[in-house]
């Protein structure tokens, strides 16, 4: 199926960065041939919207692509302290009678909480879920209102949860876009479950299952994010690689089978590493520009900024053509002290904006004195006054 929809160029997702983040100009116009509709590809640092297929935005059953937000509530659970990987839980009858993909739980058993994170993340276990969410919340519906407040605070607008696995009911639903963005803030505030996610194969019960993610040893840089499949929701797949220190997440949904799936997320991966590329301007805190200061004990201040100025940009373009456009007062007075705001940086590449960030005072700089600030006065107009008389006399 041709399907063809262009990169954005007006439209951004800005994910956790404290910078203002504008989508990237196409690298081109390449129609890419997937077998479904609803198709994402983003950047993760930035969330940049590398290729949007025209049902990116449409919701749809996820399957077990719901699961991404499951485990990212039992972490934030265990940072909170209500869990640790070692916590004992106990599988209900609720737990072991949910269908689709287990770890194969008995009821009473008890599993610690890494073992039944490593069967959500490895084998997709849907008793696993369930026992998670009964511990947290007590039941798995006060855990799924849950799932739906924190989908609300991500800004996740096409999303509405109904179960933690995924099982299908007409009213869970999730778009594409909504699951890369979760995608990305998962991997990027809990590595160490994400982590588990590359592990290719999981033993419980002395039960031996494998990973049913496509990509994992088959495509570079691949280590994550999640399947999912059910006759509603086809054949799903949130995949991850990093190569050359970019790492993009793509999203196909509804496609007609594990091949295809695979088949899809090779395209568009392949597609964001051959056309884009990853550009760090500035880490937080690095000086990016100096404004003067008068009547301060230094005469210039560095104008820092205030968090990471990262963007992708096309391959086909030099750094160099990069502009910086400061928004940034003539002069400062002194005292400043560390951290004042000062003003902005734009980054612009011919003419439109790809990146905002502010810019602080990068350290603080104390008034000068009466005295010292009047001898300094005397010593620039003189010094003024000779480099007057030095250009006339070379003239």
């Amino acid at each position: 199926m041709n399907l063809y929809k262009r990169i954005c160029g007006a439209v951004v997702l800005v994910l956790f960065l404290a910078a203002s983040l504008l989508p990237v100009s196409a690298a081109s116009r390449e129609v890419l041939d997937l077998h479904t509709d609803a198709a994402v590809l983003i950047e993760a640092e930035t969330g940049t919207l590398l290729y949007a297929g025209p049902d990116a935005e449409k919701p749809m059953p996820p399957a077990s692509l719901t699961k991404i937000m499951t485990l990212l509530i039992a972490m934030e659970e265990m940072e909170r302290g209500a869990v640790d990987w070692d916590t004992p839980i106990t599988a209900s009858q609720k737990a072991w009678e949910t269908g689709g993909s287990t770890m194969f739980l008995n009821i009473g058993q008890q599993a610690t909480f890494r073992d039944l994170i490593r069967g959500i993340c490895i084998v997709s276990a849907n008793d696993a879920c369930v026992a998670i969410a009964e511990y947290l919340y007590g039941s798995e519906a006060a855990f799924v209102e849950q799932m739906n407040r924190r989908a609300k605070e991500l800004g996740l607008e096409n999303t509405h949860f109904v179960n933690s696995h995924g099982l299908h009911d007409d009213d869970h639903y999730m778009s594409p876009l909504d699951v890369a963005r979760l995608a990305a803030y998962f991997i990027k505030t809990q590595p160490e479950a994400a982590r588990f996610q590359s592990e290719r194969e999981f033993t419980f019960n002395d039960i031996r299952q494998f990973n049913r993610n496509p990509l994992l040893g088959n495509f570079p840089g691949a280590d994550g994010i999640k399947t999912g499949s059910t006759p509603e929701a086809g054949y799903c797949l949130a995949a991850t690689s990093k190569q050359d220190g970019m790492r993009l997440i793509s999203v196909v949904m509804n496609t007609p089978g594990n091949e295809e799936r695979g088949e899809d997320s090779r395209v568009l991966l392949n597609y964001g590493f051959r056309n884009f590329q990853f550009v760090v301007l500035a880490e937080a805190g690095e000086t990016v520009t100096t404004v003067p200061v008068t009547r301060g004990r230094r005469r210039e201040l560095p104008a820092t900024a205030k968090a990471p100025i990262r963007l992708v940009i096309p391959r086909h373009v030099n750094e160099n053509r990069l502009e910086q456009v400061f928004s940034l007062p003539d002069s400062v007075k002194a005292p400043v002290e560390k951290g004042t705001p000062l003003g902005s940086v734009q980054v612009k590449l011919e003419g439109e904006t790809l990146a905002e960030m502010e810019l602080l005072a990068g350290d603080s700089v104390e008034k000068l004195g009466f005295f010292a600030s009047l001898w300094r006065s005397i010593g620039d107009s003189i010094s003024n006054l000779w480099q007057k008389i030095w250009s006339k006399v070379s003239n």
